[in-house]
């Protein structure tokens, strides 16, 4: 009788699991009042790789688990993306006009801006889904996008822990729920007879976590203290970034 319950308590925690897991880094940016140390490139990969993830099941209908876990973590990607811009550093790209990235990507001034974005995307996947969603190699491909760019979920941060020298505002129970995610989402995959897609990228994902572990290595290494932006106060650093943007 226990062992009918075990699929259904799996799909739940399939579906629900992994959109928890940024709860507490929310938290910390509200409680702090500054996102300072988590990359918002993490938020746009998770909302980019599960928008296009539900064109993938429009056109290839895995299990609904699946699925409702695109819409929760769409859902809270979004809210910890309003959190992080609210509560940006006080000196970053977006606030002085300084980005290096073209159209200033991803580090723009406003909140509308991500979202009109995020509009214009869903507008041409659902214009692209309804030319070619009748050839399965586009469907495939598609599968292979969404899960093969939610691999590559460490890179921004590892970037970010670099360029800072520091893990402050990172907090450990997202790198943890990266690490025990991947591996349960694995398991998942193959005992539910997931998409190949869904099989290949998490194989991938399990080999990537090695950048997982070396963030690991970046918080012993570097420590978890402030970087120098966060703790200096007073209108000398504001200037030097202003001077900066104008090279």
């Amino acid at each position: 009788v226990m062992a009918s319950w075990i699929p259904t308590v799996a799909a739940v925690g399939m579906a629900i699991g992994p959109p928890l897991v940024y709860v507490d880094q929310a938290v910390s940016i509200v409680r702090k009042k500054d996102s300072t140390g988590f990359s918002r490139d993490v938020c746009a990969i998770l909302l980019i790789a599960n928008i296009t993830r539900c064109f993938f099941w429009l056109g290839d209908r895995f299990e609904l688990a699946l699925l409702m876990q695109s819409i929760l973590m769409i859902i809270a990607q979004l809210a910890l993306l309003y959190i992080c811009v609210r509560y940006r550093p006080r000196v970053s790209p977006e606030t002085f006009g300084a980005s290096s990235r073209p159209l200033s990507f991803w580090q723009w001034h406003t909140y509308a801006q991500y979202i009109e974005f995020l509009a214009g995307y869903i507008l041409c996947s659902a214009i692209l889904f309804l030319i070619f969603s009748r050839l399965e190699l586009y469907v495939t491909i598609l599968g292979f996008v969404a899960l093969g760019l939610e691999s590559t979920l460490p890179i921004p941060q590892l970037i970010s822990n670099y360029k800072q020298r520091s893990l402050y505002g990172f907090r450990a129970s997202t790198l943890l729920g990266w690490v025990g995610g991947d591996s349960f989402k694995t398991v998942y995959f193959y005992l539910q007879g997931s998409p190949l897609q869904f099989k290949v990228c998490a194989v991938f994902q399990l080999s990537v976590d090695s950048l997982s572990k070396a963030i690991i290595l970046q918080r012993l290494y570097y420590g978890n203290a402030a970087p120098p932006a966060t703790l200096e106060e007073g209108d000398d650093l504001e200037q030097e970034a202003l001077a900066l943007s104008e090279e």
